[in-house]
């Protein structure tokens, strides 16, 4: 008898050839990844409804009169440029992000820590700064349910809209930014610690690397929608 085995029943081990499961990731990156989706979704509809609103009122506040200001230093005539240094801050702790990954793929304990402490250190300006802008429109009058007196639009429902969206959509963002500066520490502590290195794996400081470039990425739209259109 022929012992002969057919093509079709010999052992696939190409990635190609249906051998391997394309869902042969960790578990835990699976998740993450299915959590950012999540997020991801209720972002688009915060953006979705600022979108409608913007277009459906006859006048909106201007982004560049609105912010015009470098709070603590000029109240006007420098239009998006305090933002733009907030977008440079947290596009520059993406790329310690990624130092930091890249690291930890080398088993290199010391500069995992030095790029966490840089991410960190980047998050926690970029929240400052978004403190400042906070603290410098509410002196201008915006705020939730309100907005300034000397608003000349003729559409005063576009104005409240405008204050309304604006708080919470970057406020929504900004506990984003803040959760992922706690979860930066407490991963960096474990990395001093030696956890990782015990394990032979720095996969976690992956997992929060995508959790902190999705914070990053959905900045991105954020900025477009605010303080470009």
């Amino acid at each position: 008898m022929s012992t002969t085995v057919s093509k079709l029943d010999e052992l696939k081990t190409d990635a190609w050839s249906g051998g391997k499961s394309p869902f042969a990731v960790e578990y835990g990156k699976l998740m993450m990844w299915f959590f950012l989706l999540s997020d991801a979704f209720t972002f688009s509809a915060f953006l979705i409804y600022y979108g409608a609103q913007r277009f459906s009122k006859l006048t909106w506040p201007d982004p560049d009169v609105v912010f015009q200001s470098i709070p603590g230093i000029a109240d006007h005539g420098f239009p998006l440029v305090f933002v733009g240094i907030m977008t440079f801050i947290l596009i520059m702790s993406s790329v310690t992000m990624v130092l930091a990954v890249e690291a930890g793929h080398r088993n290199s304990k010391k500069e995992v820590v030095w790029w966490m402490i840089a991410t960190i250190i980047g998050g926690a300006m970029f929240l400052g700064c978004q403190a400042l802008e906070w603290s410098h429109l509410n002196h201008e009058g915006y705020w939730w349910g309100s907005f300034p007196a000397s608003y000349t639009g003729a559409d005063t429902i576009g104005a409240l809209q405008f204050s309304n969206l604006f708080f919470t959509i970057t406020g929504f963002h900004g506990f984003h930014v803040f959760t992922g500066v706690i979860i930066n520490i407490i991963i960096t502590l474990m990395v001093v610690a030696g956890v990782f290195q015990r394990r032979g794996s720095y996969l976690m400081v992956e997992k929060v690397g995508l959790y902190w470039h999705f914070v990053d990425l959905v900045w991105v739209f954020v900025f477009t929608f605010f303080y470009l259109v």
